[in-house]
């Protein structure tokens, strides 16, 4: 096979001789060293792969029978090792002001603010909206949450990965003065004449700044970022190997048609200084530092008349000197997809050589490049999003022509800066015509999926092991579905044998919502919510959650009373996933409660006002429902809160929603093992007449930050005067009760 490689190695043209039974070839160098370092980093954050990550090196070089390269080998594994470890143990500037509230001036950069004294960088919550530029800022200083529900956003690593370990909460902006210098000519540039949703696409596709665009939305309410998601098209917010090669390409043909013949070899130091110049203007991330390093070796060797270098050489080189910079990419979801990414290309033209030869070159690789990169980087993607995009193909098409155009004109527009009107009037169209396609594709069916066990990343590599043996045609293709057949098969089947039984209280903050799963039944209470700011708790916290626990539907669900922290999450619920019945107790006008019943209206979700003595049987499991009893109802939505108590034959519980005491006490619950306070462990709840009647052994209190004292102190002392032990979600995010 004659390969060719383009600047950053991650398209290889196939020749009609890819119809032979290739050759294995043995790794070129910076495969294994890159190897070695990765399984020094990984031993030193103390994970077991990083021991098979150094092994694998060690065999790979030692057959080589270059003594250097096991040496150079161990020495990457050692640097590895102690760059991890001083990462892990950087001080801490900030450490001291943790808890205070404070004013604080520094560069916004639409992600992070960086303080000039102490030199530290810290996040802000809410997010300012507006440009980057020099921003001063009041609020109170914390340390940020790490995972607290399955499936969930680890915010704590995410920022330590990004060097940062505090958050501003509550921040209140000052004043924001709009950066000036090249990088706020540029960004004036993005904006003269367009809308601000055009300009905030193209902030985001040509400056990777993503802040701005995640708050726009389409008519109907559809987030842009989340279109982007859901129609495969995420990445082209992510810098990466697309926009070097766009920017590398348009420059190459500007200066062909600009520098004389003989002077064809002096395009390469200058292509080399526009790549050192757009990553200053970006700023370092781990997918653009990566295309920037490939192209930037590319280049070099090709101005040194070395010729094409090797694709998993030059992967090898960039990854050693992007870990070698900073360790924590490693553990970045954009490192690890555009590494995975350009591994799967690197296959596409064999796969290519596949089709038919009388369809043009373009034409297949186009077909399978899509395809490559997304089995390459599928287990990360379904792991971390929980959600594969069905049309992908088609929309990656589509915008593939779009962005041809789009990105390197935006380049233009933004070196012209206030004088980009003259590019602006057919940029517009062009942003407008890609929001159109991410709004179209965006409404398109994902497939959700939960989070991969290791047991499934193994399956997924013996597939794509499989998948390279079949394409090298080393076994025959029937092996490929074989595999398929069994793996799915080995990963499904201890789930049928063994179904989940257990009790989710899930952490959604300042609010309630808990999952139980029988092998008949699961039920969600509650979905959490919140009566301020536009945090969606459904869809960006209960959902996630049930879709990583591999909940694919809910038999019943139960809105316990109208408060928003209570039902406001269940909308988004019953709208993203199947719903057998929903549960009331009363209908009111409550807005809350109105939305929530147009959407089970729109999904068909039967809904069924539930009284006192009520009961569904599941298998062992029984769910009665104690409270209400009817009307007439309270004027207090407290007092109306549907009780369900939970009864097998080794178990007792009950959920008590926000009804209060004295309330609690008429119920008859009976003896309990495990008690889910109600209201938040308010003064109202968990009287000592009812921790009498109840005597459990547990008590789980569901809340979060709040002004109102909840859980109370009393309630607190009454717990631990009747022996009970508490579980606050404040404190250690879901608790998961397995029920026996």
């Amino acid at each position: 096979m004659t390969v060719r490689h383009t600047l950053y190695g991650e398209v290889i043209q196939p020749d009609n001789s890819a119809q032979t039974a290739p050759r294995w070839k043995a790794p070129t160098y910076p495969v294994p060293a890159a190897l070695a370092l990765i399984g020094g980093v990984l031993i030193g954050f103390g994970a077991v792969w990083g021991l098979l990550a150094l092994l694998l090196a060690l065999a790979l070089g030692w057959p080589a029978g270059k003594t250097w390269l096991v040496a150079a080998c161990c020495l990457l594994a050692a640097a590895g090792f102690v760059r991890e470890r001083q990462w892990q143990n950087a001080p801490d500037a900030l450490a001291s002001w943790v808890g205070a509230q404070v004013t604080l001036e520094g560069d916004w950069d639409g992600q992070l603010l960086h303080l000039d004294s102490p030199r530290a960088a810290l996040a802000l919550a809410p997010k300012p909206t507006g440009p980057a530029g020099r921003l001063t800022v009041s609020g109170r200083i914390i340390q940020p949450d790490g995972r607290r529900i399955p499936g969930g956003f680890d915010y704590a690593f995410w920022l330590r990965v990004q060097g940062v370990r505090e958050v501003l909460v509550a921040a209140e902006v000052k004043q924001l003065r709009p950066e000036r210098g090249v990088r706020g000519w540029f960004r004036r540039g993005l904006s003269v004449n367009l809308s601000r949703q055009q300009s905030a696409l193209l902030r985001a596709v040509e400056l990777g700044e993503r802040n701005d665009i995640s708050q726009e939305t389409f008519n109907d309410g559809l987030n842009v970022r989340d279109a982007f998601t859901r129609a495969g098209l995420a990445h082209l917010m992510a810098l990466s190997g697309q926009n070097v090669a766009l920017l590398v390409g348009a420059l190459t043909w500007l200066l062909a048609r600009l520098l004389p013949i003989r002077w064809t070899r002096a395009r390469y130091p200058l292509l080399l200084f526009a790549l050192g110049g757009f990553l200053w203007l970006v700023g370092p991330s781990p997918s653009i530092t990566r295309a920037v390093l490939m192209g930037g070796l590319v280049l070099l060797s090709l101005w040194l008349g070395r010729g094409k270098l090797d694709i998993y050489g030059v992967l090898g080189l960039s990854a050693i000197a992007s870990l070698l910079y900073q360790p924590g990419w490693l553990f970045d979801v954009g490192f690890q997809l555009s590494f995975l990414a350009v591994l799967g290309l690197s296959v596409s033209p064999r796969l290519a050589a596949l089709l038919p030869e009388k369809w043009p070159l373009w034409l297949r690789l186009a077909l399978v490049v899509t395809p490559c990169a997304e089995l390459a980087t599928l287990p990360v993607v379904l792991h971390t999003f929980g959600q594969l995009p069905l049309l992908s193909l088609p929309a990656n098409l589509a915008a593939a022509a779009i962005m041809a155009v789009l990105v390197p004109l935006g380049y233009l527009a933004g070196l012209l800066g206030p004088l980009a009107f003259v590019v602006n009037w057919l940029l517009g169209p062009l942003a407008s015509a890609l929001l159109w396609l991410v709004g179209v594709f965006g409404r398109a069916p994902v497939l959700t999926w939960g989070v991969i066990s290791p047991a499934g990343f193994a399956v997924y590599g013996v597939f794509v092991a499989a998948f390279l043996l079949v394409l090298y045609r080393r076994v025959p293709l029937w092996v490929l579905p074989l595999v398929a057949l069994l793996g799915g098969a080995a990963t499904a089947l201890p789930a049928v044998l063994r179904p989940a039984s257990e009790i989710v209280y899930l952490d959604v903050g300042q609010g309630d919502s808990s999952l139980i799963r029988t092998p008949k039944l699961t039920m969600l209470i509650d979905g959490g919510g919140t009566p301020r700011g536009d945090y969606d708790v459904g869809a960006r916290t209960v959902l996630p959650a049930l879709r990583a626990m591999g909940v694919r539907s809910l038999g019943i669900v139960v809105a316990t009373h109208a408060d928003a922290d209570h039902i406001e999450g269940l909308i988004s619920v019953v709208r993203g996933i199947p719903v057998g019945e929903l549960w009331i107790g009363q209908r009111t006008d409550d807005p809350n409660l109105q939305m929530l019943l147009r959407a089970a209206q729109e999904r068909r979700v039967p809904v069924r006002e539930v009284r006192r003595g009520d009961a569904v049987q599941a298998g062992e499991a029984k769910f009665t429902v104690l409270w209400p009893t009817g009307t007439p109802f309270s004027e207090d939505d407290n007092d109306n809160s549907i009780v369900v108590k939970l009864d097998m034959p080794r178990f007792h519980t009950v959920f008590l929603g926000d009804l209060p005491d004295p309330l609690e006490s008429q119920l008859g619950v009976g003896q309990l093992d495990v008690l889910k306070t109600a209201h938040h462990g308010s003064r109202f709840s968990s009287g000592e007449t009812f921790l009498a009647e109840t005597r459990p052994k547990n008590a789980v209190i569901s809340v979060g930050r709040n002004t109102y004292g909840h859980p109370n102190s009393q309630v607190l002392d009454r717990l631990a005067a009747a022996g009970v032990r508490v579980w606050r979600t404040d404190q250690v995010g879901t608790v998961r009760w397995p029920l026996p």
